[in-house]
């Protein structure tokens, strides 16, 4: 019997990270999602994983994605690809992986759609097998680093994992935010330039 994920009602990239950890103890996985954007999530993830995809429209809105590990053999090669291109990525990057975030919200146009995508943008950053090295948080991004952020307990985890985060003392001092900053170093300009220089590339959601 395969194992059953139940995705249904959740937004991204929740699917993905449910099916992530089932992955990584099962070999015969069967995720329920109930949207296309997750079913198609789902399948590119696994796809790229190595496993033989399967997507099932059941009734209801309900899609069932049949997740099945393939070959070994075939597994093993195309891990082997992977990481090959991931250390020479990496040889071409001699410096840190620095998160960039210079606002409260993602992308422009709606500020209610963008304090939803960042948070999600924050949350998947939990798990990114090259996930950074430094966040730096400066302009209203300091926002999302004091007490009461949504997103305050997804970075205190980051944190845990060895992550450096700074936190631009200018800005939370403008924002009246330096006594509710939760997580992080509050630092200054010339140790956030200093990192920027140095990195071997540079993420801005």
């Amino acid at each position: 019997m395969p194992e059953i994920v139940n995705a249904k009602g959740l937004a991204c990239p929740q699917p993905v990270l449910l099916t992530k950890k089932a992955l990584e103890d099962h070999s015969d996985v069967d995720v329920l999602v109930d949207n296309a954007i997750a079913v198609e999530n789902v399948k590119r993830f696994a796809a790229n994983a190595g496993w033989a995809v399967e997507v099932t429209d059941e009734s209801g809105g309900i899609f069932r994605i049949h997740l099945k590990k393939q070959d070994e053999t075939a597994a093993d090669n195309r891990e082997s690809e992977c990481i090959s291109c991931a250390d020479n990525a990496r040889s071409a990057a001699s410096g840190p992986s620095v998160f960039v975030i210079v606002s409260d919200t993602m992308g422009k146009g709606s500020d209610e759609l963008g304090t939803i995508l960042m948070k999600s943008f924050i949350h998947t950053a939990i798990d990114l097998e090259d996930g950074p090295d430094v966040m730096i948080f400066y302009n209203s991004g300091v926002k999302l680093a004091v007490e009461g952020s949504d997103v305050l307990d997804d970075l205190k985890k980051i944190e845990g994992k060895g992550v450096k985060i700074l936190v631009c003392g200018t800005c939370a001092n403008y924002f009246s935010l330096t006594d509710r900053v939760a997580v992080g170093i509050i630092s200054n300009m010339y140790d956030i330039a200093d990192t920027l220089s140095r990195a071997g590339h540079i993420v801005q959601p």
